[in-house]
């Protein structure tokens, strides 16, 4: 099951900042038969509907507030108040409430609506689907600082690897999630996965279970088995590199090493992890003067890694040149201090 605690929470709770909480009249919960469920239970009232209330814009509003904050307090009410409302198709309500919102650009808006029909129906392959989309659109977004996107990324890589566990014949969850590993470096995850997006969608692959979204049409289907074909063949590469950088990681320094040392060249030169692991190998087996120009390059490629930093001033001092050492301790400090007074800005 999602966990849906706290990851994006203190995005979509100001959402709701102008609500308004107050109980119905006794009178108005016995004509809408919900007195058992809502007796001593404030509810949600979107300022401008204050005057137009109905069952449904009472409905609505608890959706926002259980979507924002599933630990909101009156929670199990407004579960039960949106099950009277909706019966059985409740989750599909609030997911077709959540796709009107993503397709207009309110993703924030739109991940509230999907996790509200997540937790009334927690295995709804729809809502996590579309879930773990609004959030990738979200992140995507222009102008988003690092936190942000860091919170709505590691929660859409959530939702998608739920969605390929409760439902792993569909393959939009392989094909998307494919995506969130490649994105984050995880090459061989990538690699597997997206395979298993090649095997959902052969020819003569089962049908995959009935959903209320529109079938993915065969020929758009075909470009993205070509596009996924595509990304495989360049993964090649990248997987023996980090097949290289774990072996390295697990003690196998000269072994990871060597596997390494053939791509120093070519298009993989530039790509500063790829000398950053050299220098983890090379300090590993004691070859201090290697290692220090393995960091130095990596930091070529990325000036202001104080990763690589801090591994190099252990280097430094292990060889007793205390100097270049006190040297990168001091760029360190430099770079904290610029971050900590542009996150005060």
């Amino acid at each position: 099951m999602l966990d849906l605690s706290d990851k994006i929470k203190e995005y979509l709770i100001p959402l709701n900042q102008s609500m308004l909480f107050d109980e119905l009249s006794p009178s108005y919960q016995q004509r809408a038969g919900v007195a058992d469920i809502l007796r001593g239970v404030p509810v949600p009232i979107a300022a401008d509907a204050a005057e137009q209330l109905t069952t449904l814009s009472i409905a609505m509003g608890m959706a926002r507030v259980i979507g924002a904050d599933p630990g909101f307090r009156y929670a199990p009410a407004y579960i039960d108040y949106l099950r009277h409302m909706f019966g059985d198709g409740a989750a599909k309500v609030l997911v077709s409430e959540g796709a009107k919102n993503g397709g207009l650009g309110h993703f924030e808006l739109a991940c509230v609506y999907f996790r509200a029909a997540l937790q009334l129906n927690p295995g709804s392959r729809d809502a996590l689907y579309l879930y773990g989309r609004a959030c990738k659109d979200a992140y995507e977004q222009e102008d988003k600082d690092e936190k942000y996107v860091g919170c709505f990324k590691a929660q859409s890589i959530e939702v998608f690897e739920v969605l390929t566990i409760e439902h792993p014949k569909y393959a939009m969850g392989f094909y998307f999630l494919g995506y969130s590993y490649a994105n984050m470096g995880l090459y061989t995850k990538a690699q597997l996965t997206w395979e298993e997006f090649m095997n959902l969608t052969r020819s003569d692959s089962e049908d995959e279970e009935e959903s209320d979204m529109e079938k993915i049409p065969d020929d758009e289907m075909q470009e993205l088995r070509e596009e996924i074909g595509g990304r495989l063949e360049a993964m090649e590469t990248p997987v023996q590199i980090e097949k290289a950088c774990n072996r390295i990681m697990s003690g196998d320094y000269q072994g990871g090493r060597d596997m390494l040392s053939e791509f120093t060249e070519g298009p993989y030169s530039k790509w500063w992890p790829l000398w950053y692991y050299l220098g983890i190998a090379d300090s590993g087996l004691g070859n201090a003067e290697e290692a220090i120009e393995d960091y130095r390059e990596a930091l070529r490629y990325s000036p202001s890694n104080t990763q690589v930093m801090t591994e190099l001033i252990d280097v430094y001092q292990a060889v007793g040149d205390w100097e270049n050492a006190e040297k990168y301790i001091h760029k360190i400090q430099v770079i904290q201090q610029g971050l900590e007074e542009e996150t005060a800005e």
